[in-house]
This record gives C-alpha cells, structure tokens and sequence, in this order.
C-alpha cells in the first residue's frame, strides 16, 4: 500500500497522447514542485519510454532528499491494478509491458510503491483537491479534447458505480441521439459540424481562432456546446453534480461554447467551471489520490480496464 511508502509528497507524472509531465506534489497541500515535460516520439520503444520517464522523474526529483512513491496519470485501455498497459491506438510500444516493475528498478522502488491512475480521474481529483471543485460535495469532470473522458466524485472519492454513475465512470460510448456521446461531443465534432456547413475541413485550433471573421466556425462551437449541454442536463442528471469542471485542450475556447452550454441547463443549479489547475490538473490529482490513500481510503477509481478519451 502506498499508505506505507510515501510520507508527504508523490512523484506524479501525466502520460499523455504526445508529452509527459513529471513534478513532485505535496500530499499536504498538493503544491508542485519544478515540472519537468517533453514531448514523446511515435516511434519509441518501450525501452526508450521508460528511460524518458526515468529521465524527467529524476529532474522533477532535484533539490529532495530521498526517493518517493510514483503516482503516474495514465489514458485507457490500461490494467491499472496490474501496470500494465492495454492501448493500441496511441503508445502501442507500450503495449502488455509491466511499466510498474520496470520502474520500480529504474527508481531502485518496491513494486507497491508505483501506482497507476486514470488520467481523467487524476484530472477531477485535482481539481477537486486545489482547483475549480474545491468545496463541492459532488463533483464531475469532463475532458473535452480528441473524444471526452469523464469522472465522478463525491466528497473528494472517486465513484465508478451507485446512482446517477455510468458504468466505470465512463460517458464516451453512451447511447446518444443515434450515435454516441463522443460522436457529438469531441474535436472530431467541431471539425465535422464546421465541415457541414462549408464543406471545408479545419483543425480545431484553427477554428477557434478564425471565430471572429467566421461565423460557420462560432457555430461549429456553439452546436457542440449544445450537446455538451444535453449530455450535462439529461444523461449526468441522475448524478445530482454540484458542479461540472471542464478541462482537456478544447476547454481553452470555452467562451466560444459555454453560452450554449448555459442555454441547454436553464436555471439548473450545477455549477459549471473551467479547469483553474489546466495542464497541472493530472500532477496534482495523482498527489491528492496518494493522500488518500496514506490516510486509508484507497483511491482506485477506474480499476478495471477500459478506455478513456484523451486529454
């Protein structure tokens, strides 16, 4: 149990689609240390990868004494109680490798000592602990980027199952509108209501900074942020959130979509944010995920395999 190996502070890293991140979080107050990030090639091999998150563990460790426990926020389809990577459609070199002993050696640790989190729960956690859910009994996160990662928490735990919880906390693959929520609800979307309309095909960034003089992109916006709403009013409504953090690269326009999503929720009395902790959000849960399981409440969230959309 890491409850028996880290004392104050965790080694967190984020693993994402093209960079990793690593930093030292306070399991006090959650405070980062240096953060260390660089970008990963395709191309790498599982040997390669694992001593580029040596290297940047090691950097984000300068300046402390001693080693500690690694917490690392990982995407889906990934066996987080076992280490072991399931993905296919990014990091493939990864793919069936034990990535929680071949660290332990790297980091001279104990197999417990390395622990693995799903990337968008380790998102909601830190904002739960020292950001735009801060206070809230129950809180929900959205990741809003390439498809949409969800979770879901209630006094600061993650839930995977009870009332108003999609199963495994995941809202991606349910039935919308004759399709699935990320049909609607992504950047593929954008892209696809804006191509629609012109027949022209953009990249997401391109299209929130060409709003001002094209109004067939705000309202490629403003159809997803429609959905966003529908999804949030009808299919989280059982969940009974107090508030709603959205976070992930497409929550960097979101004055181009919050109107809409606003429209669609009326007079509900959620609270909708946008991510204060940003591309910090993961380092910080995995520090919050580690306190809580130091003071005996095992974090796990989505401990069973399945697939989260990117951040």
């Amino acid at each position: 149990m890491m409850a028996d190996l880290v004392e104050s502070r965790v080694l967190a890293f984020d693993v994402g689609g093209s960079h990793v991140a690593a930093a030292v979080c306070s399991t006090s107050d959650f405070r980062l240390g240096s953060v260390a990030s660089a970008p990963h090639s395709a191309t790498h091999t599982s040997d390669a990868f694992l001593d580029l998150l040596y290297d940047l563990g090691m950097r984000a460790l300068a300046g402390y004494d001693g080693m500690v426990g690694a917490m690392l926020a990982v995407p889906g389809p990934f066996d987080l109680e076992a280490g072991v990577s399931l993905m296919r459609h990014k990091l493939p070199y990864l793919y069936g490798i034990d990535l929680r002993h071949a660290l332990s050696e790297r980091f001279a640790l104990q197999p417990a000592q390395v622990r693995f989190l799903n990337d968008a729960d380790a998102y909601l956690l830190g904002e739960v602990g020292a950001g735009a859910a801060r206070g809230f009994r129950r809180a929900v996160g959205l990741t809003l980027g390439t498809g949409i990662g969800s979770a879901f928490a209630v006094d600061g735990h993650l839930e995977t199952e009870g009332p108003g919880v999609p199963a495994g906390g995941e809202i991606w693959n349910l039935p919308y509108q004759g399709g699935i929520v990320e049909d609607f609800v992504s950047s593929r979307a954008i892209v696809g209501n804006y191509q629609r309309c012109t027949g022209k095909q953009r990249e997401v960034v391109d299209l929130g900074a060409a709003v001002p003089g094209d109004p067939a992109a705000q309202q490629a916006f403003t159809e997803f942020g429609q959905h966003l709403g529908v999804v949030i009013r009808t299919l989280l409504a059982g969940f009974h959130a107090d508030v709603i953090v959205l976070g992930g690269g497409i929550s960097r326009s979101a004055s181009l979509f919050l109107p809409a999503v606003q429209n669609e929720l009326g007079d509900s009395p959620i609270q909708l944010r946008v991510s204060e902790l940003k591309d910090k959000a993961a380092l910080v849960g995995c520090g919050v995920a580690a306190f809580h399981t130091t003071n005996g409440s095992p974090d796990p969230g989505k401990s069973t395999p399945v697939r989260s959309a990117a951040i």
